[in-house]
């Protein structure tokens, strides 16, 4: 017996150790659920004006959202820019992507993605102010990617077998993202 449990403790160790080296950062999960990533952890550093994710940021120097949509039209890319920008939806299941734009209805989003899957944002944050800070550029996104994202903001099964094709997006890869205080 004491045979068994050791054994089956061996195995639930090796078990954990592979799970913790997954050093995968491609955006697979099984059955819905978020796979870890090797720095999957929240690094959150508070401050007594706004919260930083990922690198700690400032937002001098940022540019509207509004701004970088306009340069974006002669620019194919944009790199280690600081974006002031609105959330619009984030990951439900565990925060790791959210969308921003200008904050108008109808406003094209950019989908943001964070590097090395290195943090996560808040789910509650649809709404609040940002700085976020990285690269940002345009990328077709496969159904397969779209349908898996949907599940994520959970919509309804109609929605996500409405996919049908791939989808040209703006998209956003933050180094770091701080949480603006609200004004009153």
């Amino acid at each position: 017996m004491k045979l068994i449990n050791l054994l089956s403790l061996a195995f639930l160790l090796m078990f954990a150790a592979a799970c913790g080296s997954n050093e995968a950062h491609d955006h697979d999960h099984e059955e819905g659920e978020h796979a870890d990533h090797e720095h999957g952890e929240e690094q959150v550093v508070s401050t007594t004006d706004s919260i930083h994710y990922g690198e700690m940021i400032s937002e001098e120097g940022a540019i509207e959202y509004s701004e970088l949509l306009t340069r974006l039209q002669t620019e194919k890319e944009i790199e280690n820019v600081t974006v002031v920008a609105v959330v619009g939806e984030v990951c439900q299941v565990k925060g790791c992507w959210m969308n921003i734009t200008d904050g108008t209805v109808g406003g094209e989003e950019a989908f943001v993605q964070f590097k090395d899957y290195g943090f996560f944002m808040p789910k509650d944050l649809a709404g609040q102010k940002v700085a976020i800070q990285g690269k940002a550029y345009y990328e077709t996104t496969s159904v397969e990617d779209l349908k898996h994202y949907a599940e994520d903001k959970k919509a309804s099964k109609e929605e996500i077998d409405a996919i049908t094709e791939p989808k040209v997006e703006l998209k956003f890869l933050a180094s770091g993202v701080k949480i603006l205080p609200t004004e009153l």
